[in-house]
């Protein structure tokens, strides 16, 4: 199966710009800089099919079209490299291994949307990345890949990498544009969406660090390509973040609309130990659990949302018959309830009460009544709030109660996660 991004993984030094040069690194964004039109390379993109990679799965070159040019005001590119979402590691693999193919994917982007300063948002957490991307860049400017006159075209792209502190919110778009212009990281209203009102109240792309890395592919091989590598309206491959009970956890770049047994057994070996697969989560903390009767579900994003779950940020996380349901979903909404911003109360009061609830149980003291009581909040706590933190909770809450409610009940009968 052919490696994109993943296979610079494989290469000794490929986050230092000699090497990255040696594999042809920044030719397309020459070439495209040079020979092709801005509204060329964003319908290509378009074409391609690439969906955003970070969450939400919208169609890339369609968000681009959404700027209004023209304005008056400067137009941004953010580049949401907060990977905060628990089980997804996998735009730490690119920050860290390939950074420079990071900044040609800018590159072209802010060409296609007449961009010429760019932000990169980093996690606070993710101190190698954040050098080797501070490398990465230094070396482009010196040898004049960022700046003035790109490559002798006349394009100019200024770019400012910004660290932030910790908070998970921050990775929801417009609580990083808060974060980013020296504000609380609370998410904002929408609309406006960023497209029209962002960054210091102009213009604003925003896209996924690997979403962005996918660019250079697309614009050297061509839309049509890049979209049979995928699904009919799912282009192109991902990088799913592997982990949990399996015998080779790590990131495995594959196509749109593969299967999660084939993930599971094929490629990160099954389940560790030989014990039987309980449940998976395929998309990142937030995202609906499977059960094992479920895994031949395909991993595009219409498949999942149609199967009650979402592709979300790739992160799969894989989980054995030893595992505590019970345990599992408290972490889940301990994680949760520590990370909401406060800013609405459904998120605020709901992850807290459900928090102390699942705390309770734990401790041994659960009421029978508990789980209609938690059905009760939950049934509560999405839709109803600024941003989707609290649908996120309320939809992966909501599915262990459902999917394995006979475990809690025998949970709080017994009175102890000894059995489990």
């Amino acid at each position: 199966m052919e490696k994109l991004i993943s296979r610079f993984f494989e290469i000794q030094k490929a986050n230092t710009l000699s090497v990255y040069l040696e594999e042809d690194g920044y030719e397309v964004a020459k070439r495209a800089l040079r020979e092709m039109k801005p509204e060329d390379i964003e319908s290509e993109v378009k074409r391609s099919n690439l969906r955003g990679l970070g969450g939400a799965g919208f169609n890339c070159g369609m968000k681009w079209s959404f700027v209004p040019r023209n304005t008056g005001k400067p137009i941004y590119l953010v580049v949401n490299a907060d990977e905060g979402e628990p089980g997804t590691f996998k735009d730490k693999y690119i920050l860290e291994k390939v950074p420079h193919l990071l900044l040609e994917g800018m590159i072209l982007a802010a060409f296609a949307v007449g961009i010429h300063k760019a932000y990169i948002y980093i996690r606070g957490e993710y101190e190698l990345p954040f050098l080797r991307l501070q490398e990465a860049v230094e070396a482009a400017y010196a040898k004049g890949f960022l700046g003035k006159n790109i490559f002798g075209s006349g394009f100019d792209l200024e770019v400012v990498i910004h660290r932030g502190a910790g908070a998970y919110i921050c990775g929801e778009e417009t609580g990083l544009l808060e974060s980013l212009e020296g504000k609380k990281g609370f998410p904002r209203l929408k609309p406006p969406f960023p497209a029209i009102v962002g960054l210091f109240g102009c213009p604003t792309v925003i896209n996924n660090v690997e979403t962005l890395s996918y660019i250079p592919f697309i614009i050297k091989r061509g839309s049509e390509w890049f979209a049979k590598l995928g699904t009919e309206r799912n282009g192109g491959m991902r990088l799913f973040s592997v982990s949990g009970q399996v015998k080779k956890p790590g990131v495995y770049e594959l196509p749109l609309g593969i299967s999660l047994r084939e993930i599971i057994y094929t490629h990160a070996g099954g389940i560790r130990g030989d014990l039987k697969l309980k449940a998976v989560v395929p998309g990142g903390l937030s995202a609906a659990i499977l059960k094992a009767d479920e895994i031949d579900v395909k991993m595009d994003f219409d498949s999942l949302k149609a199967a009650g779950t979402m592709g979300g940020s790739g992160g799969v996380v894989v989980m054995d018959e030893a595992m505590s349901m019970v345990e599992a979903l408290r972490v889940t909404m301990q994680f949760f309830a520590h990370e909401s911003c406060g800013q609405c109360s459904p998120c605020r009061e709901g992850t807290g009460w459900i928090d102390r609830i699942l705390n309770r149980i734990i401790n041994g003291k659960g009421r029978p009544q508990d789980l209609d009581n938690l059905l009760d909040i939950g049934a509560y706590l999405g839709g109803t709030t600024i941003c989707a933190l609290a649908d996120g909770a309320q939809m992966a809450f909501l599915s262990y109660l459902r999917k394995f409610r006979s475990e809690f009940e025998e949970f709080i009968r017994k009175g102890s996660y000894a059995h489990a």
